[in-house]
């Protein structure tokens, strides 16, 4: 079997990495498609994997129409060439429409229900994977998994910390210090809402700096007095970096969830409501606002805690989650290669 398996985000290389690999240990042959965005061809290279770039993303709404028609064409003729079978993505409009065009299956993981790429993707896509707690209707074309994509490539059956990370920060072993994410505001999603004002975000790092070390990780340009403070690690260690930070604050919601898989407490700071980020909220793990005010009162709450405490309650989260890359690999094997595993592929309500 040949898969075309396309990224839109660094997160999308973690949630299709493993099964990738599960697909390739029975013989399927793999090849993945990217745009210069942030890493995600770093991380491609990190993990080894055979993959083809687009070039650069768009970030204006001129040049995101321009990408829709370019990378359009570009997916149609990788496609052509490479011949695949199936076509897998986290909601790629590109994937769906070559696809399409080529006769060959779609299949996308959605977890944002962001409509204004879910109707460009929908009508060319045979299956839609979504988290239970996804509260978007997406059709019949739906079905519903109990997990979020974050478990998929931090469940303890595929990611152990590794401990050297803290050679890599410069700290010692077992200090304490604090992951802080900031976004572009640039995705389309992104339009009308908010997350730290520039004021607030230095507010909050002096506020943690006075307790610890703190790293910031920015898509956009620092205030000055905060560029110091800029995450320099290879982005394959960022997850090893998370596991054992004190707390993580976040305008990010595929960090604040990362964060609360791993068991390390996370304020999830944005106007955009994501029902993974909620669901974690119940556990005790990922503090969701888009008050910036709140959050010193938050940081405060999080780190009177025993850390040991939101260890338990992650692994609470994972009992009663399913292991969602191994769900992923038996779906593939029942639809797409004719082996039957047992899954259950009704189209449920959400929770």
């Amino acid at each position: 079997m040949k898969i075309i398996i396309d990224i839109g985000h660094p997160g999308h290389v973690h949630a299709m990495k493993n099964l990738a690999r599960l697909l390739m240990q029975d013989g399927a042959e793999i090849l993945f498609t990217a745009r210069k965005k942030e890493f995600e061809l770093e991380l491609l290279r990190a993990e080894g994997f055979r993959f083809k770039s687009f070039g650069k993303h768009y970030k204006s709404i001129p040049g995101k129409i321009w990408g829709l028609l370019k990378f359009d064409w570009q997916m149609y003729l990788t496609g052509l060439k490479f011949k695949p079978d199936l076509f897998l993505s986290h909601g790629s409009m590109y994937a769906a429409h070559a696809a399409f065009l080529l006769g060959k299956k779609h299949v996308s993981l959605e977890d944002s229900g962001n409509m204004e790429q879910i109707v460009l993707y929908r009508p060319f896509t045979e299956y839609i994977l979504t988290p239970d707690v996804l509260p978007e209707e997406l059709g019949p074309r739906q079905v519903r998994y109990p997990g979020y994509h974050e478990i998929a490539y931090l469940h303890p059956d595929f990611f152990t910390p590794d401990p050297a990370v803290f050679n890599k920060l410069g700290v010692a072993p077992h200090e304490q210090y604090a992951i802080i994410r900031f976004v572009s505001w640039n995705a389309t999603h992104d339009a009308g809402h908010r997350g730290l004002s520039g004021s607030d975000k230095v507010k909050l790092v002096q506020k943690l700096a006075k307790k610890m070390k703190v790293f910031i990780s920015s898509e956009a340009d620092l205030p000055p007095e905060l560029e110091p403070f800029r995450f320099k690690i290879p982005p394959e260690w960022l997850h090893h970096a998370i596991a054992f930070a004190a707390i993580v604050v976040s305008e990010g919601a595929t960090i604040a969830s990362e964060s609360g898989v791993l068991g390390t407490p996370a304020i999830y700071i944005n106007s955009i409501a994501r029902s993974y980020c909620q669901d974690q909220e119940r556990y005790g793990l990922v503090f969701n606002t888009s008050n910036s005010v709140k959050v010193i009162g938050l940081v405060d709450e999080i780190l009177s805690q025993d850390r040991k405490v939101f260890r338990q309650r992650r692994d609470q989260l994972l009992a009663d989650k399913v292991n969602v890359t191994r769900w992923f690999y038996n779906f593939i094997k029942e639809k797409y290669l004719g082996q039957t595993v047992g899954i259950t592929l009704k189209k449920s309500q959400p929770v």
